[in-house]
Parts: C-alpha cells; sequence; structure tokens
C-alpha cells in the first residue's frame, strides 16, 4: 500500500501545483492507460473536481518543463483519474503509458476546466466521443447517471475494438443503469454485424445515427469530445438539425491544422510595445511586453505561476479576461462565443495592441 507523501506548492489556487503520489496504472488496451492520484487530506478539497474537467500534469524533460493537460475519467466525488493514450513520439504520454508507476511523483496542477456538467441537474444527455475523447464522457456520463434520473445516450467511434478505451467500464455502466443509458460503439476499421455502426464517425454517419436511434429533440444537452474533424462534422449536423447552440458543449484534445493569420487594420512594428497588466490570485504585476509575443509568453517573465498546459489554443487552461484595451487572439478552440463577446480570451494565443492592456485570470 502506498502512502502519499506531504504535497508540495504554495498554495491551493488556481495554477497551483502539488506533488502527487500516483496510486494505481491500470492498462486499458496496448496504447492506452488510466493514471490514479493519491491526495492527501489536506489536500482533498484543492483537488474536488466537477464531471469534465482535467488535471494539468508538470515534469522537466531535457531541462525544459513540458506540461500536459489530461481529462479526469473518474466520477464526482473519487479520487482524481486520468485516461491517457500514447501519441507517437509524445514526451508525456509515453512516459505515462510506459513508465509510471504506483508510488511515483508527480507535479499535479489542482483541477480546471469548464467542460463540466452537474450530476444533480437530470435531464437528457447525449454524448458523441471519439477515441481519447471517452474520459471526460465517462466522467460526466457516470456521475449524472449516479446523481438523479438524467438518462444519457452515448456514442462512441474508435478504429477496433481492441482500440476502445474503457471498453469493459461501459459496459459495467451499462449494466448498472439499464435502459438509462444508451450506448453505441462505432468501429471505422473493422466491420461490425450493423452497417450503420461501420465507419468513421463523419457527418453522414453521425446524421444517420441521430435519424434512426437518437432524434436530438429528445435531449436537452449535448457533448461533444474527439478530435476536430469529428466535433466539426458533429457541430455542422447538429445545427442543420436545429439545436441551439447553447445546448452544444465541445472539448477538444488536439487540432491537426495551422493557426488563421491575424487579421489587423495595420501590422504591429517592430519593437512596438503595449504596458500589460497582469491579475492572477489578487496579485497585480505590469510590465512592457512586444506586441509580437503573445501576453502569456512575455507575463511568464515575470509571473511564472500563470495558467497554462498546450500553448495551442485547444485546453483553455489559461483563459483570462481583458478588462482593459485590446488584444488580438490567433486561434481558439476552447471558448464559447458567449465567453468571447464578454471579452474572454486565451492568453497563449493574444497579442497586446495598443498603449495599455489589462488582463484578469481570477475573472
Amino acid at each position: 500500500m502506498t502512502t502519499a507523501p506531504t504535497a508540495t506548492g504554495t498554495r491551493s489556487a488556481r495554477g497551483a501545483f502539488h506533488t502527487l503520489a500516483v496510486a494505481d496504472v491500470e492498462r486499458l488496451c496496448d496504447d492506452a492507460v488510466a493514471v490514479t492520484f493519491d491526495v492527501p487530506a489536506d489536500l482533498v478539497d484543492a483537488y474536488a473536481f466537477a464531471p469534465g474537467q482535467s488535471l494539468t500534469l508538470r515534469r522537466t524533460v531535457g531541462g525544459r518543463e513540458e506540461r500536459r493537460s489530461y481529462s479526469i475519467c473518474a466520477p464526482a466525488g473519487a479520487a482524481p483519474r486520468i485516461g491517457v493514450r500514447e501519441i507517437p513520439d509524445g514526451v508525456f504520454s509515453r512516459w505515462l503509458v510506459h513508465e509510471v508507476r504506483p508510488g511515483d511523483l508527480v507535479d499535479v496542477q489542482v483541477p480546471s476546466g469548464r467542460f463540466t456538467a452537474d450530476p444533480s441537474a437530470g435531464g437528457r444527455h447525449l454524448c458523441l466521443a471519439a477515441g481519447s475523447g471517452i474520459t471526460p464522457m465517462l466522467s460526466i456520463a457516470s456521475s449524472l447517471l449516479a446523481g438523479g434520473d438524467a438518462e444519457v445516450a452515448l456514442v462512441y467511434g474508435n478504429r477496433t475494438s481492441r482500440s476502445v478505451m474503457f471498453a469493459e467500464e461501459l459496459g459495467d455502466l451499462k449494466n448498472a443503469h439499464g435502459p438509462r443509458l444508451q450506448l453505441v460503439h462505432v468501429l471505422s476499421r473493422e466491420p461490425r454485424d450493423v452497417e450503420l455502426f461501420s465507419g468513421r464517425l463523419d457527418a453522414d454517419r453521425i446524421r444517420r445515427i441521430l435519424a434512426a436511434l437518437l432524434p436530438v429533440e429528445r435531449f436537452d444537452y449535448v457533448w461533444l469530445c474527439g478530435p476536430f474533424a469529428m466535433t466539426s462534422d458533429a457541430r455542422a449536423v447538429l445545427a442543420e438539425l436545429g439545436v441551439p447552440p447553447e445546448r452544444v458543449h465541445v472539448e477538444l484534445f488536439h487540432v491537426d491544422e495551422p493557426p488563421p493569420d491575424l487579421h489587423r487594420a495595420a501590422p504591429a512594428g517592430t519593437g512596438a510595445t503595449t504596458d500589460v497588466t497582469v491579475v492572477l490570485d489578487g496579485l497585480s504585476s505590469s510590465a512592457a511586453m512586444p506586441q509580437d509575443h503573445t501576453v502569456l509568453d512575455s507575463a511568464q517573465a515575470t509571473r511564472a505561476d500563470l495558467p497554462f498546459a498546450c500553448k495551442g489554443g485547444v485546453c483553455g487552461t489559461c483563459r483570462a479576461k481583458v478588462t482593459q484595451g485590446e488584444v488580438e487572439m490567433r486561434r481558439n478552440y476552447a471558448l464559447e462565443a458567449a465567453e468571447v463577446a464578454d471579452g474572454f480570451v486565451l492568453t497563449c494565443q493574444s497579442y497586446p495592441r495598443g498603449d495599455r492592456v489589462s488582463i484578469d485570470f481570477d475573472a
């Protein structure tokens, strides 16, 4: 039995890391594992998570700090547990899948993310996932089913039956909740008895599955998680079927396309700077920042505690609100339109403009 060491970290505010012991590593399939962490009693509140949230892990490789964000796959109230699938040449995923063992110590940030469900909300939920996109869906579905009278329909796409993450756990969930959970597996590289469930989870197949089995008017909420192409196709089909965008919640793990070019009336001149004030955990700091560097990259020179993970505009960990001035956000796959309209930006993709900008991470 492993006893968790005393956690380290200066505070349990947003962005705080603590060193946690690995409690368990469970092999899910050839290239994926579930990693559970021990949380000492004095940090239980700090690591309480909402279904669908994620943990950012930190380690130093070759003298460089690396961070990766992984969705929690446990139901609300359980120990924090993440699902990890190895990616080619993945510095972090290869380590977690093949090397990490119970008792190892890992720097883990407190839970974050807004792709969350209220376990007590009830209602009818449609979940569409592909590949490792199942990890937050498992947390959401299991929490909803345990929390009340919610109904869940989960459509899960994979290449083959051997690549299905949490296959047994999903089966157990179905057995436990019967008709309250509809579970549909779709395999792209393995024939199934029903043609509808054989093939890639693209727009045509999503449209056909919804029409034949899961009419969208039955559902109060829709949850999407997976590759960019799948979530884009699903959003397009849902819009076509008249589902209001505010009922659709989306989480991405990776985007295989370059960021769009910035569009500005006049390019920022070389050496142009903006006075930027950053607020985090009630502490304010100001500095002149170059307009050709992101707010996050520049602010890290004076604020090493700023929250971030992917730096690709996908995870949303670096979300903050512009309270004064303007920035240009190059890429956004994490914020909803309403958040952007309210002044929120991804600081890893935002370039300061004008004379003065204020950014509030506490908003």
